[in-house]
């Protein structure tokens, strides 16, 4: 059965943070991250939000110290397949409403889609498909782009902020990936996927926030486990945090963690100098 876009709505008073710190972060497996310390450097890091990707886990599956980290309240979304994608947010302030879910299948049965909304502020938690392992897997990639786009550009008028946090599974410019010349008939880097982030950026006007405050070369934050990726940088910057126009210029900083490594990739943090309405 295909499952649908649900909400859960919260009135609570106003919680003011200054900056704003998000994170995002694929996982790949939330618990062998937490084996690795992720949720000891969360503690020590004290973001407001944190968008996690591919968790690989169902809720029924995950041991308490990892669904109730002191001092957040945690949001899961899961794929029906078992070890599968699945997405989560840990926030400090318990949002206004919760969405799980975008309405079509690639996105609600694998769990791509949970969104936490403060006001008129919305931060989500977003895993796009990859498309690397087949055709058919490319195609599907596809699909969801053609559909989520759409989307996107009906949020862009909806009078909403948002902050669209996630592994894109795409590196936007030359610059973005380390072997741009040998990766151009490769999913991530193909023609028409850079091309979907150009009408993303350049048509609908949403904003890199990474780029807004970082134009340096060699900034990855996904490396293959083959040969020595990590150890020479040879990476990708496939993780985004993706943001409405209006908040560019409240972007203030931005950090790929490097210092431990949880997965095989690295967690995008940023600062905003906004509050949570």
């Amino acid at each position: 059965m295909t499952a649908s876009s649900t909400t859960e709505s919260k009135n609570q008073p106003d919680s003011k943070h200054a900056p704003l710190l998000i994170v995002s972060a694929n996982t790949n497996g939330i618990r062998s991250a937490a084996s690795k310390g992720f949720l000891e450097w969360i503690q020590k890091r004290q973001p407001d939000v944190v968008c996690i990707q591919e968790t690989k886990a169902q809720l029924h599956q995950l041991d308490v110290f990892i669904t109730d980290i002191p001092g957040y309240h945690s949001y899961f979304f899961d794929a029906q397949k078992k070890g599968y994608s699945g997405v989560a947010v840990y926030c400090k302030r318990e949002p206004d409403r919760v969405v799980r879910g975008l309405g079509f299948p690639i996105a609600d049965d694998e769990g791509r889609y949970l969104q936490v909304d403060f006001g008129d502020l919305s931060v989500a938690s977003l895993y796009l498909p990859s498309g690397s392992a087949s055709d058919e897997a490319q195609e599907k990639k596809y699909r969801f782009l053609d559909t989520f786009l759409p989307m996107m550009k009906a949020w862009r008028e909806d009078g909403r902020r948002y902050i669209l946090c996630g592994d894109w599974n795409i590196a936007h410019k030359n610059i973005d990936i380390k072997n741009w010349r040998s990766n151009q008939k490769n999913s991530g880097f193909l023609p028409e996927e850079r091309a979907w982030l150009d009408r993303v950026f350049d048509e609908q006007g949403w904003v890199d926030a990474f780029r807004a405050v970082n134009s340096e070369a060699d900034q990855y934050t996904w490396w293959s486990n083959r040969g020595q990726a990590w150890a020479k940088n040879v990476g990708w910057r496939i993780d985004y945090q993706i943001v409405s126009p209006e908040l560019r210029d409240t972007i203030s900083s931005t950090e790929i963690y490097k210092d431990e490594r949880f997965s095989d990739h690295a967690p995008l943090l940023m600062s905003y100098d906004i509050t949570l309405g």
